[in-house]
């Protein structure tokens, strides 16, 4: 409760309105929630597996909401339509205690397996296929800590997301003056984005700096040019070949960086930053993958791409999309060429192994061949149909242009902004304590998540005082002795905090019985 409170548990109930007249008020759906979350119960039907009294205490009543009453509950919370609110509000406050302004953005698609939405494919690198689904596009700072998420209706390229985000992160930075050569804040992306031209665009008009790999490189730098330095990755100091060069891409002037290993490979890196140190390019960079880390643990333990509430909404119509039977004919037209280049590397392979044979040799063979040469001829008339029937349609067409029966719609957008300002809130809590255990507990790096979901999941005696308006919390022994000797120390920073429990006047007291 204190890492929750501290995340911005309150925001919910200040930004949120008071539900109906219900034995169940705001305040008990947003803490079931986030219990839910912390406690690994992926969705609401998961909690007939679990004694409703027991659930029930940590929120001060007799039993949680059944099934039914949670989902009408939480569909009172949808309606009043302050998902963007409770981001902007928990994005705010984030915001302001960073000690850098780096921000890392990537894009998850959320993979629908459903008949009621009709929705373009993206390709799922998780899944090597092309599949139906919604993008969302997450922007974390460079811990993996989840700052703000976005959904794309359409799939749209992380560029666009980019565009669409950087509003939001400029309303929380004052403006710089036009003479300073610091950049505002900082992107760092993965090649996704690569575009030279914009980078120096989002420079130029914001003052915004990109740091990503550069894409398409074909020469290697000389090895004796690269010196090692001292980069700290993953919390642990590692000793990279790093060089840097000024490098020209499509007319602009980047700084490029690039990482030597043993076996000659290079690794480049570009940035607009014009005064970030080397070693720090590198750093930053690589610590992309805490973000990639971030995804693969909620999907592990959160189930975070999990529909909350089921039904369709329109698209905007005016949106305008790659016309789908344009795209299916480039598809078509490249299967062809595919094909008919493997028969003629078939053909000319023949040729070639009889090329010391006379011209009648050579001649018999084209003839034997002649089915070869019938099936490459109908792949060239084929081709030029293709391209012809492509050439007469337009590659771009709007949403209202689509036939009715295959037109885009998305998924209901306002619940799944809700569960993913909990995860966010639930994720950064259960950070927060595993971070506090670092200060005292060596096996931190390898059991400490492990530690904190022990002390979720374990039972408790929750002891109400209303005499001396205190709450005392006594968690059960844990599994090791020095599990539990760092519970003692973590309940110990638990208590400095005297955090009250929401809408009581309860001072919460944690103690374990090892103690």
């Amino acid at each position: 409760m204190p890492a929750l409170m501290a995340q911005g548990l309150n925001k919910f109930f200040n930004i949120f309105s008071p539900l109906s007249a219900g034995y169940y008020g705001l305040q008990h759906i947003i803490l079931s929630m986030c219990f839910m979350a912390l406690c690994r119960i992926k969705n609401p039907e998961q909690l007939k597996q679990y004694a409703p009294g027991e659930l029930g205490k940590l929120l001060g009543l007799d039993r949680v909401p059944e099934v039914g009453t949670f989902r009408k509950k939480l569909q009172q919370i949808i309606q009043q339509s302050k998902g963007d609110d409770i981001h902007q509000a928990l994005f705010h406050s984030w915001v302001e205690a960073m000690p850098e302004s780096f921000f890392y953005i990537d894009g998850h698609v959320r993979v629908y397996h459903g008949d009621q939405a009709n929705l373009p494919k993206r390709f799922v690198s998780r899944e090597k296929l092309c599949l139906s689904g919604t993008t969302e596009f997450w922007v974390n700072d460079q811990s993996g800590l989840p700052l703000m998420v976005i959904t794309s209706e359409l799939n749209s390229k992380l560029k666009e997301a980019v565009e669409e985000i950087i509003p939001k992160i400029l309303q929380e930075f004052p403006s710089k003056n036009e003479s300073s050569t610091e950049p505002v804040f900082v992107v760092v992306m993965d090649r996704e984005s690569y575009e030279p031209a914009w980078f120096k665009k989002l420079w130029d008009e914001h003052k915004i700096a990109v740091i990503t790999y550069r894409k398409n490189v074909k020469d290697k730098w000389d090895k004796n040019l690269f010196k090692p330095y001292s980069v700290k990755v993953f919390e642990q100091d590692v000793t990279m070949l790093l060089h840097e060069q000024k490098t020209q891409l499509d007319g602009h002037c980047f700084r490029e960086v690039r990482k030597c290993s043993e076996d000659n490979h290079q690794t480049a890196i570009i940035t607009t930053h014009p005064s970030l140190e080397i070693a720090l390019i590198a750093r930053k960079m690589f610590a992309r993958w805490n973000q990639e880390n971030f995804f693969k643990y909620l999907i592990e333990n959160f189930d975070f791409d999990r529909m909350v509430e089921y039904g369709t909404e329109p698209v905007k119509q005016c949106a305008e999309i790659v016309n789908p039977q344009y795209r299916q004919l480039t598809y078509q037209i490249k299967k062809a060429k595919d094909k008919k280049q493997r028969l003629e590397a078939k053909l000319l392979k023949k040729l070639e192994a009889r090329e010391q044979e006379t011209v009648n040799k050579a001649m018999k063979i084209i003839a034997q061949s002649s089915q070869l040469i019938a099936q490459i001829n109908q792949y060239k008339v084929d081709i030029e149909m293709l391209l012809a029937e492509r050439k007469a349609i337009p590659a771009r067409i709007t949403i209202a242009q689509m036939p009715e029966e295959k037109r885009y719609n998305k998924l209901k957008q306002e619940g799944k902004k809700i569960k993913n300002a909990i995860i966010m809130l639930a994720y950064r809590a259960e950070s927060a304590m595993y971070n506090t255990l670092r200060d005292f507990y060596k096996y931190t790096d390898k059991e400490g998540r492990i530690i904190i979901n022990e002390i979720f999941t374990s039972e408790a005696d929750i002891i109400p005082d209303y005499q001396n308006k205190t709450l005392t919390v006594k968690l059960h022994s844990l599994s090791t002795p020095r599990a539990n000797d760092a519970v003692i120390k973590l309940c110990q920073l638990l208590n400095e905090t005297e955090t009250i429990y929401p809408y009581t006047n309860l001072r919460l007291i944690y103690q374990t019985v090892a103690g």
